[in-house]
């Protein structure tokens, strides 16, 4: 009972709208979804890959029982952005557009959205201010089509080098919010997942 409330406490702070057990359902669904607990990473790739990876440093070493779960974080995240994200109902009310309309939007790529149970959901960072966020459908159909929606939020909210505004470097979301140009975000979306 006493976690519950602490865990009320915090999501209240993060503006999450979204009682303790149904954020612990989300989590566990999330959970769920990721790879299992305790991968091998070895078990990815053939034993020639296994030596060129070994051979360049890369550690295939198990995870053990002590070791931090880097799901954690991950799980987190999908959650949050799952509980933030609008229905097509709540993003055409905050466009002021037919529910028709946003359908619509999302079937040509100018607005991003994943199938849940109950029907689409969006993301929350592609609006702004009862608007969609300035250049997004410039931004939008740059990113490769395998990249999940978790990926692109979190590129869409990370500061990026390429993105300076003023001392500091913006996320694309920042950018595209001051004016930036959309051209610059959608060339740095275009190889998101790419090899470096």
């Amino acid at each position: 009972m006493r976690m519950s409330v602490a865990l009320e406490t915090v999501l209240a702070r993060a503006g999450l709208k979204v009682t303790a057990a149904e954020f612990l359902t989300l989590v566990e669904d999330a959970a769920r979804r990721l790879a299992p607990p305790h991968p091998d990473p070895g078990a990815y790739f053939s034993s020639d890959q296994r030596e060129a990876l070994t051979e360049v440093g890369v550690d295939l070493t198990p995870r053990s029982d002590t070791d931090p779960d880097p799901r954690a974080r991950a799980v987190a995240t999908q959650a949050v952005l799952r509980d933030t994200a609008l229905t097509v109902t709540e993003a055409a009310a905050r466009l002021n557009v037919d529910a028709s309309r946003v359908r619509h939007r999302i079937a040509a790529g100018r607005l991003m959205g994943w199938k849940d149970r109950g029907g689409w959901r969006l993301p929350a960072w592609q609006f702004a201010d009862g608007r969609l966020l300035p250049g997004v459908e410039v931004v939008l159909p740059a990113f490769p089509p395998d990249q999940p929606p978790l990926v692109v939020a979190a590129f869409m909210t990370t500061p990026q080098e390429d993105l300076p505004l003023g001392e500091r470097q913006a996320t694309p979301r920042e950018w595209l919010l001051a004016g930036g140009d959309p051209e610059r975000v959608a060339r740095l979306a275009s190889v998101l997942g790419s090899p470096a």
